[in-house]
């Protein structure tokens, strides 16, 4: 039971981030940030955010994303039916740049036969 809540929250946070990154949020940086996860901790008390972000420093991102914590927590518990909104804590996401140069060698592997 407890499993299925914390998933079903871990989408909620996933998607509404998204909306708010998408709508809500004013900073040009942050506004090419993509939500690619969200791990809620069994007590509900923490949030990790895996993001990814196009044609941007992720260091600054990272940097934006944290200074930016406290408001999104706060639009967060506007969206989500959650007693107790988590504290959120930013973590960049490279499986996607990694699928890239896997891509990238399999063309060029193909391009050598």
């Amino acid at each position: 039971m407890q499993q299925v809540k914390l998933e079903r929250f871990n989408n909620a946070f996933m998607e509404q981030l998204n909306i708010i990154f998408g709508t809500t949020i004013k900073n040009p940086i942050l506004k090419k940030v993509v939500v690619t996860g969200v791990a809620i901790t069994n007590d509900l008390s923490f949030a990790k955010v895996y993001f990814t972000c196009f044609d941007e420093d992720k260091n600054l991102v990272l940097k934006e994303l944290k200074e930016s914590a406290s408001f999104l927590r706060g639009e967060l518990s506007k969206k989500v039916e959650i007693r107790h909104t988590p504290e959120l804590t930013f973590e960049y996401d490279s499986s996607l740049e990694y699928a890239r140069r896997i891509e990238e060698k399999i063309k060029e592997i193909n391009e050598e036969k």
